[in-house]
């Protein structure tokens, strides 16, 4: 399975959704606006509790129904099919902030946020990377190998469907201004939650927890939380930091649907912590 968005395309695709976004104040109204705040809100949700949560780091489990409709949600932030963003994202916990990392702001502030995207060589130079041998348990499923090569028809469909139902605003607000918004929410996390930010625990790397991330990314913020408990459904660990993921994960739990929940135990948040909290400004 070599299947991957050639360079040149992703180009083209980053290029063609933000300039798709800079018509949003020319075509505004309040219908578009809040359709893009619900998409904002359930294809986010569904990269960070499906994609993260569940297909990277297995921190739960859902009946196979629930765990395919919400990586479907995923599939419609245009971050890549779920067998692409997933071995992405273990190789960055494999490797995190050393030169094989596929995003560590080490290699650069730019190159962390955005650059690896269109990096094509350096996200898939190594033989593992080129046929996804990390993610041999998504690769098993065919509905995961379907998504990933039917991957683009699925956003064409859904740009589709908004025009149709709303014309260019739709179009505009629904596609183009909240894509681009949550993808740059997304790839902060990977510069930002690296450099700026609070370490609470002995992770041995850059990871940073950062609130204002916390809140926009639906709890991925606490990321320094996230590397030192990289199994854990929870990454908000404390009362006050908001995770709106977690919460999702708690009513589905609370309903009989999400079980096998992974959380850090107390000696295992000891082992962890700091004697001296550090803050970098």
């Amino acid at each position: 399975m070599e299947e991957k968005m050639e360079p040149s395309t992703t180009k083209l695709f980053f290029l063609a959704i933000h300039c798709l976004a800079l018509l949003g104040p020319f075509c505004f109204n309040w219908f578009a606006f809040w359709l893009a705040v619900a998409l904002y809100f359930v294809t986010g949700v569904g990269i960070t509790l499906s994609f993260h949560r569940n297909l990277a780091h297995r921190s739960f489990k859902l009946p196979k129904w629930l765990e395919y409709s919400f990586a479907y949600c995923a599939v419609l932030s245009h971050q890549g099919s779920p067998i692409e963003w997933v071995s992405t994202h273990r190789l960055h916990h494999q490797f995190t902030d050393t030169w094989d990392d596929p995003h560590s702001p080490i290699k650069g502030f730019w190159y962390s946020h955005i650059g690896w995207i269109v990096d094509y060589h350096s996200r898939f130079g190594t033989p593992d990377a080129l046929e996804f041998k990390n993610v041999g348990d998504l690769k098993k499923q065919w509905y995961y190998r379907f998504l990933h090569y039917t991957y683009p028809c699925h956003s064409v469909a859904l740009g589709i469907l908004l025009y149709a139902g709303g014309g260019l605003p739709f179009l505009v607000w629904g596609m183009g201004v909240r894509t681009v918004f949550f993808l740059h929410v997304t790839f902060s996390i990977n510069s930002i939650c690296h450099i700026w930010g609070k370490q609470v625990w002995n992770t041995g790397d850059l990871s940073r927890n950062n609130w204002l991330l916390g809140l926009l990314a639906h709890g991925e913020g606490w990321h320094n939380n996230h590397h030192a408990f990289e199994y854990s459904a929870r990454q908000g660990l404390e009362w006050w930091e908001i995770d709106t993921t977690w919460y999702i994960i708690s009513f589905l739990e609370a309903i009989g649907l999400a079980t096998d929940i992974k959380l850090p135990t107390e000696a295992h948040k000891k082992r962890k912590s700091l004697c001296k909290n550090s803050t970098i400004e």
